[in-house]
């Protein structure tokens, strides 16, 4: 149990080498230990994160209220007061994605680290692996609930408009320690993005790259294109699939393999789509296609939506009409 267990050696060098990983059992080495408890620790809230974030409701109602009667002083403290707890909760998520990338960062460290190739690392680490494919999972699933949701950004905008206003009156802000300007800043450029959690991760990934200029670039990226290939194989080998205990497991594998294809396609030089890519995106694209439409059209168009190079004029006319 929590052994990476070696399923197939892939012959064929463009599919590259595909395992079955043990993502539901997976536990960590003595090796792995220091490095699996820190990430651990982040992991652990990031259900929660989802259980707020799915049940935030917004404070719509009392700001149009108070638009509409900007003179009623009531109605103008009712709406202060329902968005300064909510934007506290805004607050809580934006920090939680800086907890994730400096997750992301200990992993990568890890998972690409000379003398083993990423390959190896997956072999021989599967708990990291496993934290990676957590990490993957959870992003997608908070965008996923971030762009169905415009309130977040309806409150925030509000938040941040009112304050203005206060302090031009010099009214004293309750809740204003909560988020200075600075903060603030910071956390609109994070809301608006449509995939907020995926454009940290992958600049994450890319300043990870750039900081370790003696790693060779590849180290990263076929750590990327390894998991994406790991992934479908399990997904469209019903052998492997039928090792799965939790049915959640099948999404879980989708979510993993979306995120590390656009991850890839952020940080390779010509990304994913291009013939030269380690993987295989019309075999990865058909995995999706194969599952209940209603379970992956937002895999879908994170995948139209959220890459970096879909639209070359290198990517193939037939990858293109897959997404289209």
């Amino acid at each position: 149990m929590g052994n990476l267990l070696k399923v197939l050696t892939c012959t064929d060098l463009e599919q590259g080498p595909n395992f079955f990983l043990d993502f539901e059992n997976a536990q960590p080495t003595e090796s792995e230990k220091e490095i699996y408890n820190q990430v651990n620790v982040v992991l652990k809230d990031a259900e929660g994160i989802l259980e707020d974030l799915q049940s935030y409701r917004g404070a719509g109602h009392e700001i149009r209220e108070a638009i509409q009667h900007p003179s009623d002083e009531k109605l103008q403290e009712k709406a202060w007061g329902a968005v300064v707890p909510l934007v506290g909760k805004l607050k809580k998520f934006y920090e939680f994605s800086q907890r994730l990338e400096a997750g992301l960062r200990g992993l990568l460290g890890a998972l690409t680290s000379t003398p083993y190739s990423p390959t190896q690392h997956l072999e021989r680490e599967q708990a990291l692996a496993k934290q990676f494919a957590e990490i993957l999972h959870f992003t997608l699933r908070f965008d996923e609930l971030k762009m169905t949701n415009p309130a977040i950004q309806n409150d925030f905008s509000y938040y941040r408009r009112t304050l203005s206003r206060m302090r031009i009156n010099n009214v004293p802000a309750e809740g204003e320690n909560e988020v200075n300007n600075e903060l603030a800043n910071r956390m609109s450029l994070f809301y608006a993005e449509a995939t907020p959690m995926l454009k940290t991760l992958s600049d994450a990934t890319t300043k990870f790259v750039s900081e370790n200029k003696n790693l060779p670039i590849e180290n990263t990226t076929d750590c990327l294109s390894t998991m994406a290939s790991v992934c479908r194989v399990m997904l469209e080998t019903p052998e492997y699939r039928s090792r799965f205990t939790n049915e959640e497991t099948v999404s879980f594998c989708l979510r993993v393999m979306v995120g590390v294809i656009i991850l890839y396609d952020h940080v390779h030089p010509v990304g994913a789509f291009a013939k030269t890519s380690k993987i295989d995106m019309k075999g990865c694209i058909k995995v999706l296609k194969d599952q209940p439409p209603n379970s992956v059209e937002g895999l879908l168009n994170a995948l139209r939506y959220t890459t970096k190079h879909l639209n070359d004029e290198t990517t193939s006319k037939q990858i293109k009409s897959m997404l289209q």
